[in-house]
């Protein structure tokens, strides 16, 4: 099948895990370090869905301190921390600058807001939050007139899709097997045990494989992995959740970020982005479309352009939209009118009848607290199998992130002392990218010239390479857009022969009769 890594010959497995999001990514990756045997099935590319869609925020959530989510922000805060020392190579820290708006929340309900936000998570790595003048401080000067003071405090910054390969890739290290482009077409229990059939999405090529326990991670697909896959009737209910973003070229500079507070009582995020662009982000919408069909609309992006316009001196118009995403939020339903209000915290429902074998499916949930659903979700599972094992995860780093002392300068400073050939903005886009495991893609290279055909705008062969063998990369698009957001600086020749040279690999690895019959099966 379609980059079945590590697949092997046997079918029968501790846990079949539906879904590559980070959630279904990061239970692989705990669950196999504790003991269990693993299969993971995305019916499409890891992180493709949701977990590509995010702000790129790993954040307490500073307004969900306004809907008394108060568990849930301590937990994030705490989170934060820890991942920022499992990846700092994908994950640093981030200011933002709150500008007040009098006519929106008094000055004293946002101080003892950021006094908890600043507490709740004991917070060490981080510094603390404090006003600023803006009509002397640096950070005023991108704003129009009339605001005079702000408050400025600190989250940090994730590639979000990184994040999920990397949980994948660890998991895969530990002995789980990880197949992409492979949809669960159905599953049933028979004799204790959960009976599925996977379904390679581009050959067609099917294969049964028997699980202790299912987990259902499918993200917005969750009610249909349960009414239409497996039958399974549960009173939990998801409510899905459209969040837009616009990018534009860069409006502001310096390293902060904005969050502006709109007349709607949302906030709005606008973030450097990329080195030449500001990401202005995000709606939320109730969503009932195909989550894979999900577009942003018109009214979006004159509802993004309209909120950061009544903050900054240079207005933001439509025509300076660049690039957009969106992504559904298979949020847990907790019956708020206003989409915003919904709940971000995570519910696990285990489903185990009498006699029967277990099946855990998420609902809601945040990729800042994902370590920490997988944790519980893992927990809750082993009890289940009448199987043990501690938890283990928040003291390991992700691959690539083990640099001493979580001090990325000093390890990019050492990667331009080891290979002085690579100029500075190609060694910080490697180093951000691939961390210790940069070495890995060098591969002993001496020079320029031993990393193959050049494509343009620094990128090479040998990267693709190491994306396709090591990062389930498949298609142009996966190394493109969610394994690197290269796609924003290339042209579109240089995309159209990066996905040349995916395409000729994978032609050249399929066998010529699941070639021919993908020719006319499913895509």
């Amino acid at each position: 099948m379609a980059n079945a890594s590590n697949a092997g010959s046997g079918d029968a497995v501790d846990l079949l895990i539906v879904g590559g999001g980070v959630n279904g990514a990061g239970i692989a990756r705990d669950a196999v370090g504790r003991g269990l045997s693993v299969l993971l099935c995305e019916q499409g590319d890891l992180a493709g869905a949701t977990s590509s869609a995010s702000t790129k925020l790993i954040h307490g959530g500073l307004r969900y301190l306004e809907y008394y989510e108060f568990r849930l922000v301590r937990e994030a805060l705490q989170e934060r921390e820890v991942l920022l020392r499992a990846a700092p190579h994908i994950i640093w820290p981030l200011r933002f600058i709150l500008p007040h708006d009098h006519n929106q929340r008094p000055a004293w309900m946002v101080r003892i807001g950021l006094f908890l936000y600043d507490h709740l998570g004991k917070r060490k790595l981080l510094p603390a939050s404090h006003g600023v003048d803006l009509t002397s401080h640096p950070v005023g000067r991108p704003l129009a007139g009339g605001f005079t003071r702000a408050f400025e405090y600190s989250d940090c910054w994730v590639e979000d899709s990184r994040l999920v390969v990397l949980n994948a890739i660890d998991a895969r290290e530990r002995g789980a097997q990880i197949l992409t482009r492979t949809r669960c077409e159905n599953a049933a229990r028979r004799d204790g045990e959960w009976v599925a059939t996977l379904v390679s999405t581009e050959t067609g090529e099917t294969r049964t494989v028997c699980a202790r326990a299912l987990v259902n991670a499918a993200g917005p697909w969750v009610r249909e992995m349960l009414t239409r896959r497996t039958g399974v009737t549960v009173d939990k209910s998801v409510r899905l959740v459209k969040g837009s973003h616009i990018v534009v070229p860069r409006k502001f500079e310096g390293d902060h970020a904005y969050i502006f507070q709109n007349d709607d009582r949302r906030i709005v995020f606008a973030i450097p982005y990329e080195r030449d662009f500001t990401l202005i982000g995000t709606t939320d919408l109730d969503y009932a479309g195909d989550p894979g069909a999900v577009a942003i609309s018109p009214e979006e992006i004159s509802y993004l352009c309209r909120a950061v316009s009544r903050y900054l001196k240079t207005p933001v118009v439509e025509s300076d939209v660049v690039w957009t995403y969106s992504g559904v939020r298979p949020l847990f339903d907790d019956e708020s009118g206003n989409a915003s209000a919904v709940t971000r915290d995570y519910v696990l429902e285990m489903d185990t009848p009498a006699g029967g074998a277990p099946m855990l499916s998420i609902f809601g949930g945040k990729i800042t607290t994902f370590r920490r659903l997988a944790e519980e979700a893992t927990d809750k599972l082993l009890a289940a199998l009448g199987r043990s094992g501690g938890s283990w995860t928040a003291d390991f780093p992700l691959p690539g992130g083990d640099i001493a002392g979580a001090d990325f300068a000093g390890f990019l400073a050492t990667l331009r002392r080891r290979h002085p050939w690579l100029s500075e903005p190609l060694a910080l886009r490697l180093a951000r990218a691939y961390g210790t495991r940069v070495e890995r893609l060098l591969d002993g290279a001496a020079g320029l010239a031993d990393l193959g055909h050049h494509f343009g705008g620094g990128v090479y062969e040998a990267e693709l390479d190491y994306a396709a063998r090591e990062e389930f990369a498949v298609t142009g698009d996966d190394f493109l857009w969610r394994r690197s957001k290269l796609g924003l600086h290339l042209d579109g020749t240089i995309r159209e022969a990066i996905g040349d040279w995916f395409d000729r690999r994978r032609n050249a690895a399929a066998p010529p009769e699941a070639g021919r019959r993908s020719m006319g099966g499913q895509r």
